[in-house]
């Protein structure tokens, strides 16, 4: 396992894998397993913005889930530019994960159906606040 810290596009990379996952074990009727990488797509789209926003946090924020919950809340959603409602649904996540990981009942298909959508919509937010598109056409703004 390499030590090496993670830039924010592989992180988005991983975060659009784990939604993938999310949405492959929802339909497999894997619940928990659903919610499980519904979360982690959020946790990785999180720590990808906060690294992108230049937010004043330590490269490995992503080594407690409360660390970086919290510095995601400080430094993104408190003063902007994340709103505070998509800031709760990484708090939701958190919350429906640990059902999914250490409770002894499942999570609900409907929470787990929920969290999905919302685990794809927080990576698409983060995606788009924070993760420039490059060009690689070369036109320079002129269309064709």
């Amino acid at each position: 396992m390499s030590n090496r810290q993670m830039t924010p596009d592989a992180l988005m990379a991983k975060a659009d894998t784990a939604c993938s996952s999310a949405r492959a074990l929802l339909d497999l009727g894997d619940v928990d397993g659903a919610a499980n990488r519904a979360y982690y797509a959020m946790f990785d789209a999180a720590r990808a913005a906060l690294l992108a926003s230049g937010a004043p946090v330590v490269p490995d924020i992503g080594r407690t889930h409360s660390g970086l919950i919290g510095a995601f809340s400080n430094f993104l959603v408190k003063n902007g530019p994340v709103s505070k409602e998509v800031g709760r649904l990484l708090n939701r996540a958190h919350e429906i994960r640990l059902v999914a990981d250490y409770k002894g009942d499942s999570v609900e298909p409907a929470d787990a159906q929920e969290i999905v959508e919302q685990a794809e919509t927080f990576v698409a937010t983060m995606r788009a606040e924070f993760m420039p598109v490059e060009s690689d056409d070369n036109d320079y703004g002129m269309t064709p």
